[in-house]
């Protein structure tokens, strides 16, 4: 079974060297052995654990929590159900943030026709009611009509 050194990992995961040995102090390595020499040898197996490791990092999950996760694995299977729903939950808020920042993304990509448009016809007036700072309720349903006929948000704004 072919092994790799700390050094080829951190490689690998483009991480440094001393945030490995973190991960390993911090008790989420603990499948990760030792040569005779006393050198960490990582298997595929461990660098798919630290790809998970980093994913759930990502992901916004706590090191204490992830530690959590790591050593339930050495549980067995009595375990399976609470790794399940550790990830189910994570997986959730994941889902919730994702949809956030793509309700966010589509207002920005919104804006942008908004601008594009107003600076193209001299004026922003075009957007507004007659004589009022406020959007026209019929500049929304002009974007959408466009989205729906097709169009993306991505080239009704960009330039």
């Amino acid at each position: 079974m072919k092994t790799y050194s700390i050094g080829e990992v951190a490689k690998m995961m483009k991480l440094s060297v001393e945030a490995i040995r973190y991960y390993d102090h911090a008790g989420l390595l603990p499948f990760v052995k030792r040569d005779s020499g006393g050198r960490r040898r990582f298997t595929e197996d461990n660098v798919q654990l630290m790809r998970m490791i980093l994913d759930l990092k990502k992901a916004g999950v706590p090191i204490k929590e992830i530690a959590y996760f790591v050593s339930w694995r050495l549980d067995g299977d009595d375990s399976l159900a609470t790794r399940y729903d550790f990830l189910s939950q994570h997986e959730q808020v994941l889902e919730d943030q994702i949809a956030q920042l793509e309700s966010s993304l589509a207002y920005l990509r919104f804006k942008k026709w908004y601008y594009k448009t107003a600076a193209a016809a001299g004026t922003e007036a075009i957007h507004l009611l007659p004589n009022s700072k406020q959007v026209d309720p019929n500049t929304y349903k002009k974007y959408d009509h466009l989205l729906a006929s097709g169009h993306t948000a991505r080239e009704l704004g960009d330039k």
